[in-house]
């Protein structure tokens, strides 16, 4: 039985009868890794880093996605070192970037970068200013003699050493390293391949980031734990042309993939009907869909377009996970349809999950705690244990918990050592808000970026759905919503980008779509609304949208701004009056400092 990810390597490598594990797909061409080839590959590498720095160093590993990326990152777990998934960064967009990258080593304390031929002979010019990169050990893992992989030496690793780091996106705060130990990572391995049911015959096709949690363990680490074989592709390969993703499951027989809630969408967008012929999706058995609130008319809209092409409701496989729980915590049976829930609109915002009155709200169930975990849902302020029905926070413990955040022991045992009222723990806090019914986990948003408008909870994503189909210019899934603190009350401000090819430039009436939909369907008045650049929305590497950074940029007037509106609050007469985007965020800063309130402030005095 296999204790560590060396274990699990070496035993597949030995595995019949196919001798394929991976395949990625690149611009026409293959490369495949067999499951020896792949073994003795990491074992030469890993005996070239232990050379190079004592077991337990950290070492970055700086890849675009591909068969080196894999390479580099087997021999790393082989050495001893512990691996930090990273993404290269973009020479086109060094200054957003680059100051992560920086901040990733330095948390981590890395002492080596892990990469190819191309990177490193770019190094000089990409990190003219970080010169504590440059100062690094850089090994360029294709470029290594050809050496024997006799040499390596099998490292003293347990199922408790600590295997990778596996940082945060930071849709919601500073990324920190999630330290995720060799049986954190079998365990969770083992979960996986029960939920999914895989077999040795199941065939994977997955686009996702491999510096990301969900491509890395669920894309990468899954098909190794089972031994199936799967295609990889690089994610930008997805985004370019979504029907790459399809066209690699028609021609493989792909049985299990997936991916965050807008990779559904983006193929119904993208692939017109006429582009769905010749897809055959149905050997689809797992579409596992995560990552971020579930959306049924998303899951409708797919049904709907590749229904015909094969692809069934019941291969749609919703989930729940997160990093620091190393990736699954929930899901649900895998020959069942998507289970839907009904609730009141009103009801949810003041924390409860109601049969529908007035207006109702559809919400997508994440399954059930799965083997050898155990969740609860918790009021964060008072650590009571909520009963069903009631939103709370989601609080989970398990073998698949990691062991804390990476030199942060205060936040570690505020977030993985929690305990209940009654002193039931440890548990770890996700941040995550939902409610359980009939052992169904419902997840209904982030704590962090749940917004207070007068006593009610309003869900961003809700408001961002409803703003980006509200005018065909606006484009779906590039939309943020969050709360700006003033004179002590929160308010609604709306971050969208729009679609520059369906866009004529007339702002008012996409302007009054957008509030009028917020007024009709949420009750709700933005007090500013901002478009900005196609492409210009901070996410994460999964395509998140991070909130908190919208939020920053806003205040700090560094949005790519095609047109702001804004409204200062309710004047005497009862109408509200327009102030500019710029006035707006300052009058949202100065007077927490100054003591004053907005109304009492004049935007032209010094």
């Amino acid at each position: 039985m296999s204790v560590t990810l060396i274990d699990l390597l070496d035993e597949r490598s030995r595995r019949p009868p196919d001798p394929r594990l991976y395949t990625f797909l690149e611009d026409g061409t293959e490369v495949t890794l067999t499951r020896d080839t792949l073994a003795s590959s990491a074992h030469r590498i890993a005996a070239a880093l232990q050379s190079l720095a004592a077991e337990g160093a950290r070492a970055v590993l700086l890849y675009p996605p591909g068969a080196d990326y894999l390479r580099g990152f087997f021999g790393c777990v082989c050495s001893g070192l512990v691996a930090v998934p990273a993404y290269p960064p973009d020479p086109s967009r060094l200054e957003r970037t680059l100051p992560r990258l920086r901040a990733l080593i330095a948390d981590s304390g890395a002492t080596v970068v892990l990469t190819t031929s191309f990177i490193l002979s770019m190094a000089e010019l990409l990190f003219t200013d970080a010169p504590e990169l440059r100062a690094l050990k850089w090994v360029a893992t294709d470029a290594l003699e050809e050496g024997d992989a006799a040499e390596w030496k099998r490292p003293d690793v347990t199922a408790d050493t600590l295997a990778f780091l596996q940082y945060t996106s930071g849709s919601t705060g500073t990324p920190r390293g999630v330290m995720l130990s060799h049986g954190n990572l079998l365990h969770n391995l083992g979960a996986i391949c029960s939920a999914f049911q895989t077999r040795d015959d199941s065939v994977g096709v997955i686009w996702l980031p491999p510096y990301h949690d969900m491509g890395l363990i669920g894309g990468v680490l899954v098909p190794l734990a089972q031994g199936f074989h799967t295609a990889l592709m690089s994610p930008l390969t997805f985004l370019k042309r979504p029907r790459a993703w399809l066209e690699a499951l028609t021609r493989f027989g792909g049985t299990i993939s997936g991916g965050p809630n807008f990779a559904f969408d983006l193929c119904v967008r993208r692939i017109p009907p006429a582009e769905r012929e010749g897809l055959d999706l149905g050997r689809w058995e797992v579409a596992f869909c995560g990552a971020e609130p579930i959306r049924p008319d998303t899951l409708e809209r797919f049904v709907e377009a590749f229904g015909p092409h094969g692809f069934r409701r019941e291969a749609f496989y919703p989930c729940y996970g997160l990093a620091e729980g190393t990736l699954i915590v929930s899901g649900g049976a895998k020959e069942a349809a998507p289970v839907l829930r009904d609730v009141d609109a009103a009801a949810l915002e003041a924390g409860s999950a109601r049969a529908p009155i007035g207006a109702a709200r559809t919400l997508v169930g994440s399954g059930a705690t799965l083997p050898d975990q155990s969740l609860c849902i918790v009021a964060p302020d008072t650590r009571r244990v909520l009963p069903q029905g009631e939103v709370g926070e989601v609080w989970v413990k398990g073998p698949s918990v990691a062991k804390g955040y990476w030199k942060r022991e205060d936040e570690s045992a505020r977030v993985f050592q929690a305990r209940t009222e009654q002193g039931d723990g440890p548990y770890l806090r996700t941040g995550d808000l939902g409610f359980l019914d009939d052992g169904e986990l419902y997840v209904t948003g982030r704590e962090k970026d749940l917004i207070i408008v007068r006593g009610r909870n309003l869900y961003p994503q809700d408001l961002e759905s409803v703003v980006e189909e509200s005018h065909p210019a606006l484009r779906p899934g590039c939309g943020a919503a969050f709360g700006v603190e003033v004179d002590g009350e929160e308010h609604l401000v709306v971050v969208q980008e729009v679609d520059a090819r369906k866009w004529d430039g007339e702002v008012a009436p996409v302007m009054g779509v957008i509030r009028g939909r917020l007024a009709t369907v949420h009750e709700v008045r933005p007090r500013a609304v901002v478009l900005i650049e196609p492409g210009s929305l901070p996410k994460t590497s999964s395509g998140k949208v991070q909130r908190r950074a919208t939020r920053e940029a806003f205040l700090a007037g560094a949005l790519r701004e095609l047109h702001a509106w804004c409204t200062t609050a309710m004047n005497g007469a009862g109408a509200h009056t327009e102030r500019s985007a710029r006035e707006f965020r300052v009058l949202a800063r100065v007077p927490a400092r100054l003591g004053a309130r907005v109304e009492d402030l004049d935007a032209h005095t010094p």
